[in-house]
């Protein structure tokens, strides 16, 4: 079940992923923590951006944080050890076939991980395998049809037409943010509920202008260009002319919205 990560692993991408988890660490995590004592799989950890939130949110809780990458797990690694944080193991081992007992963890985590899976209800079963009795999983996921701004843009909506269509060619879903809840129904767990975060940017948040709009969102979009110039489904013109359209909602009288969807669930085997 090996990933097909469309964005790529390069610095740039780093980067983004690393201004994306320091905009959103609020909206996304502050009521994530775990107990002490607790054993948790961060399940397809990448380059540790959620890491380091989720460890510092519950440092005497035990964090294994697993990825397939070793380029991404050796990110993480130095950005874990620049922290000071101390209560996380990283692991390289494909979601598919981890190297963990059944019942092996209190709890399990993953965010952005499912989008790039060619078969999410099979991680999931997996996943729930390896939780204790009465034990938790928590998965975020974003939903790129549920980007809208101002000014509108039908070029801006095909620019990430052509990020959403690649990750479907390489086996990915990058709608899957609105598929959680029967996902992890079908996968058997129980108790699943699902909470829309919202982030909504205009011209009086220019933290979420400059750290969403422009440094994770657009920043994404405009990094397949190639990749869908090459696969026919743009041309440069009309591409570029996307882009520049997702940048002039940044300015003072723009405005852009995009959900994000956090399921929790319970394990009660």
């Amino acid at each position: 079940m090996k990933e097909s990560y469309v964005h790529g692993y390069n610095e740039r991408e780093n980067t983004r992923l690393h201004d994306q988890a320091s905009t959103l660490a609020e909206l996304l995590h502050t009521d994530t923590r775990y107990p002490a004592k607790s054993r948790i799989l961060e399940a397809g950890c990448g380059t540790g951006a959620q890491t380091v939130t989720l460890a510092g949110n519950s440092p005497d809780a035990l964090f294994v944080s697993m990825d397939i990458s070793a380029s991404s797990l050796a990110t993480a690694r130095d950005r874990i050890r620049r922290t000071g944080i101390g209560n996380v193991i990283f692991y390289q081992a494909d979601i598919a076939h981890p190297p963990y007992a059944t019942g092996s963890f209190d709890h399990a985590f993953l965010c952005f991980v499912l989008e790039h899976l060619k078969d999410p209800d099979a991680a999931l079963r997996t996943i729930r395998s390896l939780l204790k009795p009465g034990g938790t999983i928590t998965v975020i996921e974003g939903d790129h049809g549920s980007a809208y701004f101002y000014p509108d843009s039908a070029a801006a909506q095909a620019a990430i037409n052509c990020q959403v269509e690649l990750q479907r060619r390489a086996g990915g879903n990058a709608l899957i943010g609105r598929e959680l809840f029967p996902l992890l129904q079908a996968a058997g767990y129980d108790s699943v509920s699902v909470s829309p975060r919202m982030v909504y940017v205009d011209g009086s948040r220019q933290h979420l202008v400059e750290g969403f709009t422009r440094n994770t969102f657009t920043a994404m979009i405009r990094g397949v260009r190639e990749a869908a110039l090459a696969a026919d489904l743009s041309h440069p013109a009309v591409f570029d002319r996307g882009i520049s359209d997702l940048y002039r909602t940044t300015e003072s009288d723009g405005v852009f919205c995009y959900t994000f969807f956090k399921a929790t669930a319970r394990c009660d085997r």
